[in-house]
């Protein structure tokens, strides 16, 4: 890995690109209490092969990233929207990333909460994305993208206390959250979650993303405004964000695309990364096409 790390609103952020300089650019966003190796590599070398420059990185309070404080309680963020800091926030992050990086706008793709801060994104800095790929993500209501009982029990498991116990039990959770149409390797989730713990792990941290989402207010307004191609990808069998979450993203972003995909879970398996890469390649070159007719 070639990681660098940058200083942006207060914090440092750690970073990895693929690709060539002069590529559109692409940035990635990773959901709760994800590192950027969540973007698999093979993932990401798949998009430079397709034109991108990509950029992953840690969010705050996940990987070699700033790690914040301040705790949470789940019911007042709920119901009082009080949490260390916000969605906007971490929007706000990824804005300052790609001014660190001189990239004046971006296409932009997220997963899950990175889906939510792409849209955030998106609706406060509408100059800075070219275009936005949603997946398996939702609106901010709460009357849609519900998640499932078991699959917030196995999001709230207590923390693991060593490297094996936590390898343990990320592999017991993405049984319970991944694709049933595409059961993911045992090695593979246990090389995942290896990394993940090496390059540091932050329970603390997770619960302050989890407490920026339920302090989230609705973002259909917003969302309802935006004038720039979008996808919207969902799971049609994800029990952590129901598909009623992506549903709605779509109905809100006007001339969205909704992909439903049989068989996916709350996870991005390899089988599926074509159709993901091709995904984002399509709604990058409708961004492209839209700009050319708009200067024509």
């Amino acid at each position: 890995m070639n990681e660098h790390t940058v200083a942006v609103n207060g914090i440092e952020l750690c970073y990895e690109v693929f690709g060539e300089p002069d590529a559109r650019p692409l940035l990635l966003i990773m959901g709760l209490g994800g590192p950027m190796t969540w973007w698999d590599e093979e993932f990401c070398e798949q998009l430079a092969g397709r034109g991108f420059r990509v950029i992953r990185y840690d969010n705050r309070d996940t990987g070699r990233s700033t790690s914040m404080h301040g705790r949470v309680g789940l019911l007042p963020a709920l119901v009082l929207r009080r949490s260390p800091y916000r969605l906007t926030d971490l929007a706000d992050d990824a804005a300052a990333l790609l001014s660190a990086l001189e990239i004046p706008a971006a296409h932009v793709a997220g997963v899950s909460m990175g889906g939510m801060i792409a849209q955030e994104l998106a609706i406060r800095h509408p100059s800075r994305v070219l275009s936005l790929t949603s997946i398996m993500s939702t609106t901010g209501s709460k009357l849609v993208g519900l998640p499932s009982p078991r699959a917030m029990k196995a999001l709230l498991q207590p923390a693991a206390k060593d490297r094996e116990s936590y390898i343990e039990q990320m592999i017991r959770t993405f049984r319970v959250i991944g694709s049933p149409g595409y059961p993911a390797e045992e090695a593979r989730l246990r090389a995942r979650a290896a990394t993940t713990y090496d390059r540091g792990t932050n329970p603390a941290g997770t619960l302050r993303h989890l407490g920026a989402i339920m302090a989230a207010p609705d973002r259909t307004a917003g969302l309802r405004k935006l004038r720039i191609p979008a996808l919207v990808v969902h799971g049609a069998a994800d029990p952590l964000v129901n598909p009623s979450g992506g549903r709605a993203t779509a109905r809100a972003i006007p001339g969205a695309e909704l992909d439903i995909v049989p068989g996916m879970g709350h996870d991005t398996p390899p089988e599926l990364w074509p159709r993901l890469v091709n995904g984002i390649v399509r709604t990058a070159d409708r961004a492209e096409t839209d700009r050319r007719i708009d200067t024509a």
